[in-house]
């Protein structure tokens, strides 16, 4: 990019066009391939730059010629999601023609299920998860679904009319049960599969990122999910938590604050999450016994399991 100063190119430091670029003066013909490496026909990325989730999403358009729109979990990328692999193929919609790397759909989108992020066409934060909640593996599903509510705040009540509109499209059921329980307050995908595993085995839906204020009054402490009302609390913990002394000396704190504010937390771990779920499900459940939750006999965990 050439600014109003002859002669002064700006860096490149994403997915270019190789034509334009030449034609800029930024590289010759062989400098454009020595110092960059192709990701499509005539799209580039310079030498060692990692290639991230959103350059594909961004490269892949400029292949169509910028005429197809982003969608999927390219677009959800663009909308801010987290913990898109760099791996995933980048996905377009409404283009005529497909290369590897890239998930090309033909499906109709609607005029207002299109907007534009960065001057790049994409699908609406709504019609992006109305896509991505009807693909196969439901958890798999929700953990999309809810990387993208956190990033940019979509809401269920606004794909509901989207589902209407598109009477008849695959995947339809799963999607109003991934509807039911998306949650933006999900930091992680863990923490969307600790809050899954406590609804499927019939707790009532957790609040997620509760704000826990000190005997003054003043917040010092963000639960990730749990029952303000009873003060039982559920939190993922990733390996950091338990690999940086500082982190851990912090977390040792901050527990016992919440403890002698009342607060019962049961702290979850991969090792549970993956392999001793019934653990966890037995914590939760005598923490809520303990506080007098009065709807256990609803869980799926009954008494005589709880350690």
């Amino acid at each position: 990019m050439v600014d109003g100063c002859v002669g002064r190119v700006h860096p490149i430091t994403g997915p270019f066009v190789g034509t334009e670029a030449l034609a800029r003066g930024q590289f010759t013909r062989r400098t454009l391939h020595s110092r960059n490496q192709t990701i499509h026909r005539n799209v580039f990325l310079p030498a060692g730059q990692e290639l991230t989730a959103r350059d594909r999403a961004v490269a892949a358009w400029l292949w169509s010629s910028r005429r197809a729109t982003v969608a999927g979990l390219s677009a959800s990328v663009l909308h801010g999601a987290q913990w898109v692999s760099p791996d995933e193929p980048a996905e377009l919609t409404r283009t005529e023609a497909s290369t590897n790397g890239i998930v090309v759909h033909r499906e109709t989108l609607l005029d207002d299920e299109v907007t534009t992020v960065d001057g790049i066409p994409v699908t609406t934060p709504a019609r992006t998860v109305f896509d991505l909640g009807r693909r196969k593996g439901f958890e798999r599903a929700v953990i999309r679904v809810d990387a993208l509510a956190n990033a940019c705040g979509v809401d269920a009540r606004l794909v509901y009319p989207l589902v209407e509109a598109h009477r008849g499209a695959r995947g339809l059921v799963q999607l109003r049960e991934v509807l039911d329980v998306m949650n933006g307050g999900a930091e992680s995908p863990q923490e969307t599969r600790t809050r899954l595993l406590l609804i499927g085995a019939n707790f009532r839906a957790p609040h997620t990122q509760i704000d826990v204020l000190d005997d003054v009054g003043h917040p010092f402490a963000r639960v990730d999910m749990g029952w303000e009302e009873f003060r039982v609390g559920v939190e993922y913990d990733g390996a950091q938590h338990w690999t940086d002394p500082a982190r851990f000396a912090h977390d040792i704190e901050r527990h016992a604050i919440l403890t002698a504010l009342g607060w019962r937390i049961v702290r979850v771990s991969a090792d549970l999450l993956r392999h001793r779920r019934t653990v966890v499900l037995q914590r939760v459940f005598a923490a809520l016994d303990a506080a007098g939750c009065p709807w256990l006999h609803e869980c799926a965990v009954m008494p005589r399991l709880v350690a």
